[in-house]
C-alpha cells in the first residue's frame, strides 16, 4: 500500500507536464540560455557544451550533474572485484574499471571545454555488462592544452563541531609525448556533531535518568593521485592510477547523567582515535588480438586501520572510575587480475572476462579494564583477533545484440568459485560455486520514450570485520564474530521506464523487486551471542521516481526543479520471533526536491532544497533502535559564476533546524524471553551548516 501510494504520487507530479505546449525559443545569450535540452539521435539522446552554457560549469562532472532526471550513480567499492559495471557513468564509451573513484573522479579533474558531448543511451546497447536503464557516455576530446582545476570548500557548523577549513581539490592535466598523464591532491573531510538531552525509562514508562550528551568526529582524507594514460604503437591504450590516501578520524562522545530518583550523577566520555591509509595501484592494457580486442586488467590495494576506543565513567559520589578500551589494528589487502577480451561478428558484440582476486583482512584486537588505579589492563579477548582470506575465480561470458532498429537485447551469463578460509580455526576453507548472470532489453519505442528490463542474478559483498569480535563501547555490546558468514545472493527484477518532455524536461521511474538468499542481518551466534550472520530470505520491493521539470515554457526564465520520491518495502523472517519485519537499517523512504534559478541577464543563481530520509530499525537480540539523523533537512545557495572567473558559491543547510533522533528499547536478554530493561530516547541538536565554495580552472 505504501509504494502504491507513492506511485500514484510521482504520477500526479509529471503527468500534467506533458500536456503544456512548447513556446519557448532559444537564446544565444548563456545567462538566458535554456536548460539542456537533448537532440535525439538513433537510440541516444545528446547533449553538447552549449546545453549548459546557463551553468557556466568548470569541469565535465558539474555539466554531467546538470544533466535532466539523471542520477549518477558512483563505483561500489564494496563490490566483489572488479566484476561487472556499477557505475552507470563511460568515458569515450569505455568502463573505468579501477576502484579508485572511476570514471566520476576523473570528470572532476577534466574542464568542462574538453567535453565534446554527452550522451544518454540505453545500458543493453552498450554491450558493456552490468548496467541497466539510462547510462551516460561522456566523450571526452584529444587536446595537447594543460589544464588545472581548484575547489576550495571551507565549511563550519554553528554548534559542537571543529570548522573544516582544508576541504578541496587542486588537480593539474598535461600530455608529453604518447603519455597524458593527470596530477592531484584532495582532501575530503567529513563533520559530525550533535548535543542535548536523553531520557531514560523504566519497562513501565517511569522516568530513571536524564542525560546531557555532546558528540562531534573530524575526518580528514587527503588523496594523493596520479593517472597516466599510454596512447600505444597502432590502437593499444594503456592507463595507470596510482593512490595514496591517509586520513584522521577523532571523535568524542560525552554526556553527564543525573538519576531521576536519587539524584545520584555520573558522566561517560568515549574517544575514538583512528589514523590510517589506503593505497591503490589500478592499471589496463587494451590491443588488438585476432579478431578483437585484448584488455589486462590489474588491481592491488592496501590498507592500515589502527582504531582506539576508550570509554570512562565517573561518579559523583567518589566511587572509583569505571572504563573499557578496545583496540583493533587491521590491515586489509586486496589483488585482482582481469582479462577481457572482446569482438564482434555481424551485429553481435561479444564478450569474455576472467577474474582472480584475493582478499584478506589481519586483525589484531585486544581489550582492556580500567583498575582503580587509573590504568588500563588487559583482559583475554582471544576472538577479537584473527586473519580472514578469500580467493576467488570469476568467469562470465555476455552477448550484447539489437533484436530491431529500436530494441537491444543483452546477456551474460557464468559463476564464481571461491574459497573462504578463517586462518586458525582449525577448518578447512569453506569452497563455493555461485551462478551469476542476467538478461537486459533496452527498447526505445519512441523518440522520446526508453524503456528497460533486467532480470539478474547477483552476487553480493560481505564485510570481512564481521568474521571476527568487535567491541562496541557506546551501546555497551559485542557483537561476536561470525566464522560461517557468506555472501548474499539474489533473483533481482528491475524495470526503468524513461521520457523526455521536450522543453519541460524529462522523467524518470525505476521499479525493483530482489528476492535475497542468504541475506545480511543479526543473528544470535553460540549460546549468548549476537552478530552478523545470514538469514534464509528476504524480499525487497521499491521505486525511485526522479524528474527534472523545467519552468522556462510558463515564463520563469531559467528555472529548474528536480524531484525524486523513492520507497522501499522489505520483509525478512526475525530469528528470536518467527515474524516478519524489516531487513535491518535500509533506507526504506526518501524524497528530495530542489529548485534552481539562473537568473536572466545575470551570472547569478539560486537553489534551495528539502531533502526526507527514512530508514528502517536496527535489530539486535538485545536491543531495538531507530536512528534518524537529520532525517528532515532544507538549505538553499546562492552562486556567483563569474567572480574573476570563478564560480562562488555559499551555502545554509539544516535552516529549519532538523534534528538528531534515536529511540532505542534494551532488554535484559534476548528479546524474545526477558522482559525490557530501559527504553532510551534521543531528541539532539544539530544546528545550521555553512560552506563556501571556490571553484575555477588555470
Amino acid at each position: 500500500m505504501l509504494v502504491r501510494g507513492w506511485l500514484l504520487g510521482g504520477a500526479a507530479v509529471i503527468a500534467p507536464v506533458q500536456a503544456v505546449a512548447q513556446t519557448t525559443a532559444p537564446s544565444s545569450d548563456p545567462a538566458v540560455a535554456p536548460a539542456p535540452q537533448a537532440t535525439p539521435v538513433a537510440a541516444k539522446r545528446i547533449y553538447v557544451a552549449a546545453d549548459f552554457a546557463r551553468f557556466a560549469p568548470k569541469t565535465a562532472y558539474d555539466m554531467l550533474v546538470q544533466v535532466p532526471s539523471f542520477t549518477i550513480r558512483s563505483t561500489d567499492e564494496t563490490q566483489r572485484g572488479l566484476g561487472q559495471a556499477s557505475e552507470n557513468v563511460l568515458i569515450n564509451g569505455e568502463r573505468i574499471a579501477n576502484k579508485s573513484g572511476g570514471a566520476i573522479v576523473q570528470l572532476q579533474r577534466a574542464p568542462a571545454d574538453s567535453v565534446e558531448r554527452i550522451e544518454i543511451v540505453e545500458a543493453a546497447s552498450l554491450g558493456i555488462a552490468g548496467l541497466q536503464g539510462q547510462v551516460a557516455n561522456v566523450i571526452i576530446k584529444e587536446t595537447t592544452k594543460s589544464s588545472g582545476q581548484f575547489e576550495w570548500n571551507p565549511s563550519f557548523r554553528a554548534h559542537y563541531a571543529k570548522p573544516e577549513f582544508l576541504a578541496g581539490l587542486l588537480s593539474y592535466s598535461g600530455k608529453t609525448g604518447p603519455v597524458d598523464y593527470t596530477l592531484s591532491v584532495e582532501n575530503q573531510p567529513g563533520r559530525g556533531a550533535f548535543g542535548g538531552p536523553i531520557w531514560i525509562y523504566d519497562r513501565n514508562g517511569a522516568l530513571i535518568e536524564t542525560r546531557r550528551e555532546i558528540y562531534h568526529s573530524e575526518y580528514d582524507r587527503a588523496n594523493f593521485q596520479g593517472k597516466f594514460g599510454l596512447d600505444g604503437p597502432g590502437s593499444s591504450v594503456g592507463n595507470l592510477t596510482l593512490s595514496y590516501t591517509p586520513y584522521w578520524n577523532p571523535g568524542s562522545r560525552k554526556d553527564r547523567r543525573v538519576a531521576a530518583i536519587t539524584g545520584e550523577t555520573s558522566a561517560r566520555t568515549i574517544t575514538t582515535r583512528l589514523n590510517g591509509y589506503y593505497a591503490d595501484v589500478n592499471g589496463d592494457y587494451e590491443f588488438a588480438a585476432g579478431p578483437g580486442r585484448l584488455k589486462l586488467i590489474g588491481l592491488r590495494h592496501w590498507e592500515h586501520a589502527p582504531q582506539v576506543d576508550t570509554s570512562v565513567t565517573t561518579f559523583g559520589s567518589g566511587a572509583p572510575d569505571a572504563g573499557t578500551r578496545f583496540s583493533r589494528d587491521a590491515r586489509l589487502r586486496e589483488t585482482i587480475g582481469r582479462g577481457e577480451y572482446r569482438w564482434k561478428t555481424g551485429k553481435n558484440d561479444w564478450q569474455l572476462t576472467f577474474e582472480r582476486a584475493f582478499n584478506s583482512l589481519d586483525q589484531k584486537g585486544a581489550l582492556f579494564d580500567l583498575e582503580d588505579d587509573g590504568e588500563f589492563v588487559e583482559v583475554p579477548f582471544p576472538e577479537g583477533s584473527g586473519k580472514v582470506t578469500e580467493v576467488r575465480y570469476e568467469s562470465i561470458a555476455t552477448l550484447s545484440r539489437p533484436l530491431a532498429s529500436n530494441l537491444d537485447l543483452q546477456v551474460a551469463g557464468g559463476g564464481e568459485l571461491s574459497w573462504l578460509d578463517l586462518i586458525g580455526d582449525d577448518l578447512p576453507a569453506r569452497k563455493f560455486f555461485r551462478p551469476k548472470g542476467e538478461i537486459n532489453f533496452g527498447w526505445h519505442p519512441s523518440k522520446s520514450w526508453d524503456v528497460s528490463l533486467k532480470l539478474r542474478r547477483r552476487v553480493g559483498q560481505i564485510d570481512f570485520y564481521d568474521f571476527i569480535s568487535q567491541q562496541q563501547l557506546n551501546s555497551e555490546r559485542e557483537d561476536t564474530g561470525n566464522p560461517n558468514l557468506v555472501p548474499p545472493q539474489s533473483w533481482e527484477v528491475e524495470t526503468e521506464f524513461a521520457h523526455d518532455l521536450g522543453r519541460w524536461g524529462k522523467t524518470r521511474l525505476n521499479l525493483h523487486y530482489y528476492r535475497v538468499e542468504d541475506i545480511i542481518d543479526v543473528i544470535p551466534i553460540g549460546e549468548k551471542g549476537q552478530g552478523i550472520g545470514n538469514l534464509p530470505s528476504a524480499d525487497r520491493l521499491g521505486f525511485e521516481s526522479t524528474s527534472t521539470l523545467l519552468f522556462d515554457p510558463i515564463g520563469w526564465k531559467g528555472a529548474k526543479l528536480d524531484l525524486t520520491v523513492g520507497a522501499e518495502r522489505t520483509r525478512v523472517r526475525d530469528p528470536l520471533t518467527g515474524e516478519k519485519r524489516a531487513i535491518t537499517g535500509v533506507q526504506d523512504r526518501w524524497f528530495n526536491a530542489q529548485v534552481r534559478h539562473d537568473i536572466p541577464g545575470t551570472q547569478i543563481a539560486w537553489s534551495a532544497y528539502v531533502q526526507y530520509r527514512h530508514y528502517s530499525r536496527y535489530f539486535y537480540l538485545t536491543e531495538v533502535f531507530s536512528s534518524q539523523d537529520l532525517p528532515w533537512i532544507a538549505g538553499f545557495y546562492v552562486e556567483n559564476k563569474d567572480v574573476f572567473g570563478t564560480t562562488v558559491r555559499l551555502s545554509v543547510d539544516n535552516v529549519f533546524n532538523g534534528r538528531h533522533l534515536l529511540d532505542r528499547t534494551v532488554w535484559e536478554g534476548f528479546r524474545d524471553r526477558t522482559p525490557i530493561a530501559f527504553v532510551e530516547k534521543h531528541n539532539q541538536l544539530v544546528g545550521p551548516i555553512f560552506t563556501l565554495s571556490v571553484k575555477g580552472n588555470f
